[in-house]
């Protein structure tokens, strides 16, 4: 690797975020690329990349656990990043509710030792946090669209902990000068999507429903909550603008779709697309929250002045493209959980 090479560290690299942002960064950039995960971490979303990352062609998979300060020193001073896209976390709001300490662990004290190792081995990075469009949780109608400066209200140990990992991001720019954005990203998916968020479970019961898996019967949890979607490709894209079209330091923003309806109007599309038209949906109470962030529309202006992104993707696109990706595992033979 040429000593001028920019380099660029992604950690949560295996995640949906994660993996899409090194597909956006391979075909953009000529950066090297280093995902950081953890060993145990299941590497599906990265195995249209296995010949890249087994060739080192500019891809470099590097070990770390947000828990242990030992292994974030070693990853750093071993990749010494020109840029850092910090995507890692627990990533799950219903699972914080039942692994709370868990959550605030990785979330908040992650962040604090990777900041604080990459201020004390000064590559002088540019960094993005990334926390959570959960930090404002339950907002009223009357605060809608939701800007920047509207109070925090999480409803959820997740979005406490993003609180936490927002205010550090801040922080350490204020404090010691370190270029660190923050972003509150608003509702993203698309192919990828872990199983446990209500538009990809949806996406892969309806698969397995039409590959007759399972009976027709769809659970569901909240169907009220009203959300606004935006594609994970065009989010990778919104984190790249972020720190390379003029970088604030301790600058927040918003970022989101245009699209918005609720999770049932967001599930009645899914159903839509669906070959089989005997599906029945079913109230899971398992699958609801004690609490729920219920109203979650985005005022974007600050973000796409600034950068002047704009989601490309549109709605039906995003939803066709996760039913399919979902459609292409049950058709591999692939078998799943109904959660």
């Amino acid at each position: 690797m040429a000593s001028g090479t920019t380099r660029t560290l992604i950690t949560g690299v295996t995640g949906m975020v994660g993996s899409h942002m090194a597909d956006f960064l391979l075909a953009n950039t000529d950066w090297e690329i280093f995902g950081a995960c953890r060993w145990r971490s299941p590497l599906d979303n990265l195995s249209h990349l296995m010949g890249r990352i087994n060739a080192r062609d500019r891809l470099h998979l590097v070990d770390f656990e947000l828990r242990d300060t030992v292994s974030l020193v070693r990853m750093v001073e071993a990749v010494r990043p020109h840029y850092v896209f910090h995507l890692a976390a627990q990533s799950y709001p219903k699972t914080s509710f039942t692994a709370p300490i868990d959550t605030l662990d990785i979330n908040i004290l992650g962040t604090a030792r990777l900041l604080e190792v990459l201020r004390t081995i000064d590559t002088d990075p540019v960094i993005h946090v990334c926390a959570s469009s959960e930090v404002f949780g339950r907002v009223g109608a009357e605060a809608l669209p939701i800007g920047e400066e509207c109070p925090f209200h999480p409803a959820s140990p997740y979005a406490i902990s993003k609180v936490g990992t927002d205010l550090l991001g801040r922080y350490y720019a204020e404090a010691y000068g370190m270029k660190v954005m923050t972003t509150r990203m608003f509702t993203h998916t698309g192919p990828r999507r872990g199983d446990v968020f209500a538009e990809s479970t949806f996406a892969k019961q309806i698969a397995m429903i039409e590959a007759g898996m399972i009976p027709p019967r769809l659970k569901t949890g909240n169907l009220k909550s009203m959300r606004t979607w935006s594609d994970v490709r065009d989010a990778v894209r919104a984190y790249y603008l972020l720190v390379t079209a003029n970088p604030v330091p301790g600058a927040y923003y918003n970022i989101g779709g245009a699209h918005s309806c609720t999770v049932g109007e967001m599930l009645d599309h899914l159903l839509a697309l669906s070959t089989r038209k005997d599906i029945q949906v079913e109230t899971d109470p398992e699958r609801l929250r004690p609490i729920d962030a219920d109203l979650q529309i985005p005022d974007t202006t600050k973000f796409r002045t600034h950068t002047g992104w704009e989601p490309k993707i549109p709605f039906e696109q995003t939803m066709a493209d996760l039913l399919n990706y979902w459609r292409d595992r049950v058709r591999h033979g692939q078998a799943f959980p109904t959660r």
